[in-house]
């Protein structure tokens, strides 16, 4: 197993992860159902698609049920079905629970902050 980091791009994620986070991955780690994972999508129409991460909902005989956290946008199993084994590449450590991306966002903003500040010097 392998500890990576993750920035989420897109909106497929929200409310719980936006465009910009920062999570900490776990890759070759088993799937757990309720957490969100990092995932291989199947090619669409246009050609690949992008890494993504997504929710592991369940597991069934054809694989692993993904599900995005936004009711708007974004693809999982409801377009494409279950996802094989070897396409869950990674589970999100950090930050999992709504407080502690709160807590992320915060850091964020305070560096940020910092950083500007020390801009204007």
């Amino acid at each position: 197993m392998q500890l990576g980091f993750v920035v989420v791009r897109g909106r497929s994620m929200e409310p719980t992860y936006v465009h910009g986070d920062v999570l900490l991955a776990v890759y070759g780690a088993q799937p757990r159902i309720g957490d969100p994972h990092v995932v291989r999508l199947p090619d669409g129409p246009e050609g690949p698609r992008p890494i993504a991460v997504k929710r592991v909902t369940s597991r069934g005989p054809d694989g692993w049920w993904v599900e995005r956290d936004s009711t708007r946008e974004g693809v999982d199993s409801w377009l494409v079905g279950a996802l094989a084994d070897d396409a869950v590449l990674a589970r999100v450590l950090w930050p999992r629970k709504p407080r502690h991306v709160a807590s992320m966002r915060r850091c964020r903003t305070l560096v940020a902050t910092f950083r500007k500040k020390r801009e204007k010097r």
